[in-house]
C-alpha cells in the first residue's frame, strides 16, 4: 500500500509548537516589561516637568519681597541681602522671561526657551541638554495651546528634532501688556534609549534562546519520537509469513510502555496467526480421511447391487456425522479461544454439585463426587462447567466399561481445582504434553469416536480464565485430570503456582480432600 506524502513531519510540527509557545512567551513578557518601564520613565519626565511649573508660577500674582540675610560674624559693613534671581520684582515680562531661562538650567535630554508674543526668543546661556529656539513647530504649536489654555499645559509633539514632551507656562505681569511663555521640552526618545536598548538586547536574548531550544529540541524531539518511527517501521515489516519483527524497547516512559504494549500485541497477533494455521493444518488433514473413504466406497460400489448401495449409504452418513462434529468443536474451540466469556463470581460448590448430577446420565459407569470444594472464584461458570464435563465425557471414553469415575473440587489460598478421575489405562507420561493438542489422542486411536478437539476445548478455557490444566496418574491406575483456576482473573500472581503450560504433565498439588 502507498503511502500518502506528508507536508509536515510530526517531528516538525511539535518543534513548532514549542517555538510558538516560547515565542509568544518572550513576546509577552518583553512586551510588559517594556510597557512598565516605558510607562515610569513617562511619568518620571512629567514630574520633572510639572515640577518647573510650580516653579515658575506666574507673573499676575504679587512676587515675594526679597529675604534679608545677616552678615557674616565680624563683619562692620552694611547688611546685605541675599536675593533669589526669580523672585525680584521685575520690571517687565521680558526681564523675567530672560532671567528665567538664564538661570533655570536645562538637564540632560532637556532644552528650554523663552518667547515673547513679539517674536523675542531667549535662549540658555548655559547649553547642557539640546537647543529647541529655532524648532518652529514646537513652539508655535506650545504657545497656541497655552495662549488658548490661559495656563500651563502638557504636551507631547513631534517634530524633526525627535518626539518632545513639553511644557508650556504663560507669563503675564500688571502693567505690562507684552506676554510671554516660558517653554521647556524633554527629548523622550534619548530618555527612553536605555529602555529601548534593554529590550533590544532582550529580542537578541530572545532570539538565541529560540534557536537554542529549536536546536535541542529537534533532537530530544526525535530521540522522543524514534520508538513511534520504530514501530511505523516494524509493523510495515510484518506480514502473515512473517510475523516475528518487534520494536525494541527502551526507557521507562509513556512511549515505552506504549512500545510494550505493541508488542504484547503482536505476540498474541502471531500466536492467533500460528493457531489458525495450524488449526487449518488440522482441520486439511482431519478432513482428508472420510473424503478419502466416501471416495473410495463410491468408486467401488457396484450400483446394481442394492446392498452396496446401502452400505455405502450408511458408511457416507457416518462421516457426514463425524465431520459434522468435527466442524461443531471447530466452532466451539473458536469461540473459547476468542474471549467469548461472561465473568461472574463462580460457587465451586454449586458448580460440584452440578456436575455430579449430569455425569450421573453418562451411562457405563459408577460416577460419585469425592471432595466438593467450599468457596468462589472469578469466571464463566458455563464454560468451567463446560470444561468439566468434557473431562468427564473424555474419561468415559477411555475407561473400560463398568469403572468407577470420581469427580471432585477443592478451594484454597491460591484458587480452585476441578477434578475428574478415572481408573483405566492411563496416560503414558511420554504423551502427556501433546494431549492437549488439536486431533491428538494419547493412543492414537480413533475407535472411541470424537473429533480429537476436546482436551484442547479444556485446555483454551483454562488458560481463559489464566488457569491451565495438568494429568496425573491415579493411584491404583488411571489418570486424574485437573483444571486450576485462579481465585481472581486480575491477581498479580505472586501467590500463584510456577506457569504451567498446556499439557505439562506435573500437578503442583494432589486434590485428595
Amino acid at each position: 500500500m502507498k503511502r500518502r506524502s506528508r507536508s509536515i513531519s510530526t517531528r516538525v510540527r511539535i518543534l513548532g509548537a514549542i517555538l510558538a509557545v516560547a515565542f509568544v512567551g518572550f513576546l509577552v513578557v518583553g512586551g510588559v516589561t517594556f510597557l512598565v518601564q516605558r510607562e515610569r520613565i513617562l511619568n518620571e519626565v512629567d514630574t520633572r516637568l510639572k515640577a518647573q511649573i510650580g516653579t515658575l508660577g506666574t507673573l499676575a500674582e504679587p512676587l515675594p519681597s526679597p529675604t534679608p540675610v545677616p552678615s557674616a560674624p565680624g563683619d562692620e559693613s552694611a547688611p546685605q541681602t541675599e536675593v533669589d534671581p526669580l523672585s525680584v520684582p521685575y520690571a517687565s515680562v521680558e526681564d523675567y522671561i530672560r532671567n528665567v531661562v538664564k538661570m533655570l538650567v536645562a538637564g540632560r535630554n532637556e532644552a528650554s526657551v523663552g518667547v515673547l508674543d513679539n517674536g523675542n526668543r531667549f535662549e540658555p546661556q548655559t547649553l547642557s541638554g539640546f537647543n529647541i529656539t529655532n524648532n518652529d513647530q514646537l513652539i508655535t504649536r506650545a504657545v497656541d495651546e497655552a495662549r488658548a489654555a490661559g495656563t500651563a499645559v502638557l504636551g507631547t509633539a513631534v517634530t524633526d528634532d525627535g518626539t518632545l514632551r513639553y511644557i508650556a507656562v504663560p507669563i503675564r505681569m500688571t502693567g505690562d501688556p507684552t506676554e510671554g511663555f516660558y517653554i521647556r521640552a524633554v527629548d523622550l526618545g534619548a530618555e527612553l534609549e536605555p529602555v529601548t536598548l534593554s529590550m533590544l538586547t532582550f529580542a537578541v536574548t530572545a532570539l538565541g534562546t529560540l534557536a537554542a531550544i529549536g536546536i535541542v529540541g529537534w533532537f530530544v524531539v526525535g530521540r522522543l519520537l524514534s520508538p513511534i518511527r520504530h514501530m511505523r517501521e516494524t509493523a510495515d515489516s510484518i506480514t502473515l509469513t512473517e510475523l516475528g519483527a518487534r520494536i525494541p524497547e527502551q526507557g521507562n516512559n509513556d512511549i515505552s510502555d506504549l512500545t510494550r504494549t505493541v508488542n504484547s500485541m503482536l505476540d498474541r497477533l502471531e500466536g492467533s496467526v500460528g493457531a489458525q494455521r495450524q488449526l487449518l493444518d488440522d482441520v486439511r488433514h482431519e478432513l482428508k480421511t472420510p473424503i478419502t473413504i466416501v471416495r473410495g466406497h463410491l468408486e467401488m460400489m457396484d450400483t446394481r447391487d442394492p446392498v452396496d448401495v446401502e452400505t455405502m449409504r450408511d458408511i457416507g452418513i457416518a462421516e457426514l456425522d463425524r465431520m459434522t462434529r468435527l466442524v461443531d468443536d471447530i466452532d466451539l474451540l473458536a469461540a473459547v479461544e476468542g474471549d467469548q466469556f461472561s465473568m461472574g463470581i463462580v460457587d465451586i460448590e454449586q458448580l460440584t454439585t452440578r456436575v455430579a448430577e449430569l455425569v450421573a446420565a453418562i451411562p457405563g459407569h459408577t460416577w460419585r463426587i469425592e471432595t466438593q470444594g467450599s468457596g468462589t472464584v472469578e469466571g464463566d461458570s458455563d464454560r468451567l462447567l463446560q470444561a468439566w464435563l468434557q473431562l468427564a465425557d473424555n474419561a468415559a471414553k477411555y475407561t473400560p466399561d463398568g469403572s468407577p469415575i470420581e469427580v471432585g473440587s477443592a478451594v484454597d489460598v491460591v484458587g480452585a481445582m476441578l477434578w475428574v478421575r478415572d481408573h483405566g489405562p492411563g496416560i503414558p507420561a511420554a504423551s502427556r504434553r501433546r494431549i492437549f493438542r488439536r486431533f491428538d489422542r494419547a493412543h492414537g486411536k480413533r475407535s472411541v469416536g470424537g473429533s480429537g478437539l476436546g482436551l484442547a476445548i479444556v485446555d483454551a478455557i483454562a488458560k481463559a480464565h489464566h488457569g491451565y490444566c495438568a494429568v496425573t496418574d491415579t493411584p491404583g491406575g488411571g489418570a486424574t485430570f485437573t483444571i486450576h483456576v485462579p481465585l481472581s482473573l486480575h491477581a498479580d500472581g505472586a501467590d500463584l503456582p510456577a506457569p504451567v503450560r498446556a499439557g505439562d504433565v506435573v500437578l503442583q498439588r494432589e486434590a485428595t480432600g
